[in-house]
């Protein structure tokens, strides 16, 4: 097939290599997952079941525990470590002069989106929104468990038609009209 037949709306299809195949496309692989769903789920949920029951993310004192983790990050950035120039910009003129609202993102984000990966509901959205925290943490300086929670969220977002085949999305994603649907009968 040539490019010009291409472009006019010809489509080359490329098959998946067997490994992918089985990972990405393949109920059988929804074990692996689940393992994997269930690891990150409870990092996330534990993560931010203490923000959410500790005054300084969420309640009277919120914003400051943020805060702290804004100004170390700021600390870093000051030095030349760790922490680029936009990205402390960035905290220091969007997130710093808003911490309250973000403490509530950060703190109740973490636990939707452990909730998500535990249950396996709408689990390549969790996995996806897990990945951004990550990559807001370890762009804030802080390596921690940060990139191995990274790399297994995205694997997930990779996986997602079956991610959640053994939790939640089953049933979910048909009724919201994807991956699968329902053969009418007749």
């Amino acid at each position: 097939m040539t490019i010009k037949e291409e472009l006019r709306g010809k489509n080359i299809i490329i098959p998946d290599n067997p490994v992918s195949n089985f990972l990405f496309n393949n109920t059988r692989s929804g074990l692996l997952w689940l393992v994997v769903r269930l690891y990150l789920g409870y990092a996330w949920l534990n993560a931010g079941w203490h923000k959410v029951t500790n005054d300084a993310w969420v309640g009277s004192n919120a914003g400051k525990g943020l805060e702290g983790f804004i100004k170390g990050a700021l600390g870093k950035a000051a030095d030349g470590k760790d922490v680029t120039g936009w990205y402390a910009s960035f905290l220091e003129n969007a997130v710093l002069p808003n911490a309250k609202v973000f403490s509530y993102m950060v703190a109740f984000g973490e636990v939707l989106v452990g909730l998500g990966l535990i249950l396996g509901l709408l689990t390549g959205v969790a996995a996806f929104f897990g990945a951004f925290m990550n990559a807001s943490f370890l762009f804030a300086g802080t390596l921690s468990t940060n990139p191995l929670l990274f790399i297994l969220a995205t694997w997930i977002v990779l996986g997602w038609k079956v991610a959640g085949w053994y939790g939640l999305d089953r049933w979910a994603l048909p009724l919201l009209g994807t991956p699968w649907t329902r053969k009418k009968s007749g």
